[in-house]
């Protein structure tokens, strides 16, 4: 389950910065490489700072595992996926290219879900010699 930001309250309890360290199941769609899935949790460790106008910072690192079929060779593998996500909410916002939220509360959904398919590689495959196998036409 993703947890939710409560600005609100963390700006009543004077929590301007703080930690969220949780694991969540992604959606299964998130993954375009053919035969492939993310095989366990996603692990998210944020960091949060909210500023003066209300509008908050969150920055940290995702990692999972992805597994199936080797892009070349066709070969089950897996690989560890980890890298930096970040992004900046703005209260009321309107599109562009912050995220915004509304009462006083932040989805990371939608936040987590781009993280996720930013971070996956354009194919997964068993190591960097891999080669496709010669087929021989008959």
């Amino acid at each position: 389950m993703v947890p939710k930001l409560d600005v609100r309250r963390a700006n009543a309890e004077k929590k301007y910065t703080g930690e969220l360290c949780f694991t969540f199941e992604a959606e299964p769609s998130l993954v375009e490489i053919p035969f492939v899935s993310i095989s366990s949790p996603v692990e998210a460790k944020l960091r949060y700072a909210i500023l003066e106008d209300d509008s908050v910072e969150i920055e940290g690192s995702l990692a999972f595992t992805l597994k199936g079929s080797c892009s070349r060779c066709l070969r089950e593998t897996e690989q560890r996926v980890s890298g930096e996500a970040e992004g900046y909410f703005v209260p009321y916002g309107e599109g562009g290219e912050d995220y915004s939220y509304s009462n006083g509360v932040i989805d990371l959904g939608e936040f987590l879900r781009d993280s996720v398919i930013f971070l996956t590689p354009a194919r997964l495959v068993c190591s960097e010699n891999c080669t496709a196998p010669d087929y021989k036409e008959e």
